[in-house]
């Protein structure tokens, strides 16, 4: 059998690359009857996510557990896996305050393959080895590895390279039984089933793949005391409209008028998180900072320690 045959073989197994024959004239179909079969196949996806949680939280705990000793998140993937995954460690700085170092997207080919695709660089095990030697991963790091079909070389190739260095390895994948989740500790395997567009898995597993990042992100970051409730208490002021929010966030946490608001905010150089402990802990800036740095960042565990 030839490398092409063989592969064609492979490429036929997998849930995520089959054929709809009750689509085959789609195209025939008015836009708006497209739009609605298209929304209809969406609306699959959270319910397969679902039937993922149990792993998804189990691999959240890992990872935080990680995490708060210093490790690093890396999710490695390539095509709209990688891009998945690039899209996800952009959005933490922001969102938690966390440092670019601490979330890092990989995607075969290097930040090129984010807008266009390099062909081949998802055949290499040796290529995801090479950039996550040029990370210097470690045994507190986490590594996660992303790919529709479960196959591709490169993510299994950062997996294997991380279980070798003793970091912590996720495989998310959205076929049943695939190598990238057998290859590490934590498999997750959303399978959503064939695309409308046959092979096209941007669509439902680019979709799940997203939505299974956005739980691991948000959840380990819960976990590490990046939130207080459900408000954004790390999050970094960088704009006008991140500072308005910032004022906000501090008004929702602790009923404060505008004048202590913005006295507190001032106190603490616009650190939203500190700024709370202020107010609601009666104390001063430079101390809300120790007592924050003593619990490691957890906003209640602070405010704890000033009752």
């Amino acid at each position: 059998m030839t490398a092409y045959a063989e592969l064609r073989a492979q490429l036929e197994t997998l849930t995520t690359e089959a054929f709809r024959p009750e689509l085959a004239e789609i195209d025939r179909l008015s836009t708006l009857d497209i739009a609605r079969t298209m929304n209809a196949e969406d609306a699959t996806v959270p319910a397969a996510v679902a039937g993922q949680l149990p792993r998804i939280a189990a691999a959240v705990d890992a990872i935080a557990a990680r995490m708060s000793r210093g490790g690093r998140l890396v999710y490695a993937g390539a095509g709209t896996a990688g891009r998945m995954g690039v899209l996800d460690a952009s959005e933490c700085p922001p969102t938690f305050n966390t440092d670019p170092a601490q979330v890092v997207g990989l995607i075969a080919g290097g930040p090129r393959a984010m807008v266009r695709a390099v062909e081949g660089a998802e055949d290499s095990k040796e290529l995801a080895a090479e950039d996550l030697t040029a990370l210097a991963l470690g045994a507190d790091d986490t590594l996660i590895g992303i790919s529709a079909s479960g196959r591709t070389p490169y993510a299994i190739g950062a997996v294997e390279f991380a279980r070798g260095r003793g970091a912590l390895t996720v495989g998310l994948s959205c076929n049943a039984g695939s190598a990238l989740a057998a290859a590490a500790e934590h498999g997750i395997e959303v399978v959503v089933g064939p695309e409308l567009l046959t092979g096209s898995t941007r669509l439902k597993a680019g979709t799940a793949q997203k939505l299974v990042l956005n739980l691991i992100s948000t959840i380990t970051m819960i976990r590490l005391g990046k939130t207080y409730g459900n408000l954004m208490v790390d999050m970094r002021s960088s704009n006008e409209k991140l500072r308005a929010r910032a004022r906000r966030i501090v008004a929702l946490a602790t009923g404060a008028p505008d004048a202590e608001i913005e006295a507190a905010l001032a106190s603490t150089a616009g650190e939203v998180k500190d700024a709370i402990l202020v107010i609601l802990g009666g104390v001063d800036g430079p101390r809300a900072a120790e007592l924050l740095t003593a619990s490691q960042g957890h906003l209640r565990a602070a405010l704890a320690q000033t009752r």
